[in-house]
């Protein structure tokens, strides 16, 4: 599968890192990327790689799949330099946040073998998750492209609505940010009471770690998991009890539906644009 990627940061590095650990060749993959520490990282990644400093037609010339790998504001600009290239290519797929795909296919002209993904960051060591959706006009050969190259990092969710991306975006685009911020939290409380940071991160570490193998391998809720370790008038229900009493559950549900909806707002002005 030959893949040409718009943008060579964190996340095109890791799809490549992903297919070429799966099998693939690095003559398979070619980037543009402007930024000459940039190139030179990619390069030395993968020795083989073709390296191109804008978009052209030998950039995109036989390639499987195209990848839009820029930030949400690049985009305009980005796909605008690929409109007059892309006529052969089977589909184009957009991994940034927000951006949808009339927006992407009015900015190439009309071109419509569109799919829509969102990464998150465990991609980086190829355990992420993508949500995904594609245009009508993608056959089954493109969409099969189009996992194919996320397999490469992680699981895929095939999405049959564009906007429940934006919901991807909040739940487990963000939710990283929310896994860590939890963890910091375990962390410092452990330190907070005597712990070596070392030692609290260990501590912390391995619970988030086990906790989720354990939740990932039984058929239970989380809520009926939970209650196994929550005897009354024990240690766990006076923890749990306090948290309740300041409505963090409730407050991190909101949360997420705000990053939610900070996606769909920034979809919304980037559409807006002339």
């Amino acid at each position: 599968m030959n893949v040409t990627f718009i943008g060579g940061g964190n996340m095109a590095t890791a799809i490549v890192g992903g297919l070429i650990a799966g099998g693939a060749n690095a003559r398979e993959f070619r980037v543009v990327e402007p930024q000459r520490p940039q190139q030179d990282k990619l390069v030395g990644l993968f020795p083989g790689i073709g390296i191109f400093g804008e978009t052209s037609a030998g950039a995109v010339d036989g390639a499987d799949i195209v990848v839009l790998s820029v930030k949400p504001q690049q985009m305009r600009v980005a796909v605008q330099a690929l409109a007059s290239h892309v006529a052969e290519v089977p589909v184009v797929m957009s991994i940034a946040a927000g951006v949808r795909l009339a927006d992407i296919s009015r900015w190439m002209g009309g071109y419509a073998q569109l799919v829509r993904a969102m990464p998150n960051t465990p991609a980086l060591i190829r355990e992420g998750i993508s949500g995904v959706f594609a245009l009508p006009e993608v056959g089954v050969r493109g969409r099969r492209l189009a996992e194919r190259a996320l397999e490469g990092v992680g699981k895929v969710l095939w999405l049959d609505r564009e906007d429940l991306l934006d919901a991807v975006t909040g739940v487990s685009g963000s939710g990283p940010a929310y896994v860590l911020y939890f963890l910091e939290g375990l962390e410092q409380a452990a330190q907070e009471m005597g712990f070596t940071k070392a030692e609290a991160r260990t501590l912390a570490h391995s619970t988030f770690a086990g906790t989720i193998r354990l939740a990932s391998g039984s058929e239970l809720e989380p809520a009926a998991l939970r209650a196994q370790v929550t005897s009354k008038g024990g240690t766990t229900e006076r923890a749990i009890g306090l948290l309740e009493a300041d409505a963090v559950k409730s407050r991190f549900v909101a949360a997420v539906k705000s990053a939610a909806e900070r996606a769909k707002e920034l979809g919304d002005a980037l559409g807006a644009e002339d």
